[in-house]
């Protein structure tokens, strides 16, 4: 899957995180947040959009387990296509290629890697 489809996923699931009724919506935050820890465990240190797209596009089953252990009573908050959705769009935030709302690119990150020139 693109990194750009999956961008897109990602933002939809927010959307619909952010739409869910008031008494659900708690619910699928404390999922989300859930699912939020697993992709830090998963992912370990720094990484790019591209590496936490290709862990989506290996198959997020996982978020399900992660859902039903969290809340294990409440069906309703195991929405994968949302909480997964959602973690993931908060979790590319942290990734080393991301910055102001989009992923930059190459040629912005090597120019950040390079000194500045004070001749």
């Amino acid at each position: 899957m693109e990194t750009d489809t999956a961008l897109q996923l990602w933002d939809e699931g927010q959307r619909r995180l952010r739409a869910a009724d008031p008494a659900e919506r708690a619910k699928l935050e404390r999922v989300t947040d859930a699912v939020v820890d697993e992709l830090r465990r998963r992912l370990g240190g720094a990484f790019t959009t591209d590496e936490l797209a290709a862990l989506y596009s290996a198959g997020s089953d996982w978020v399900l387990d992660v859902a039903m252990r969290t809340v294990p009573h409440d069906p309703d908050a195991w929405d994968a296509q949302t909480v997964g959705g959602a973690a993931f769009s908060r979790y590319v935030r942290e990734a080393v290629d991301w910055s102001g709302g989009r992923r930059r690119t190459r040629e912005e990150l090597d120019e950040q890697a390079e000194p500045l020139d004070r001749g």
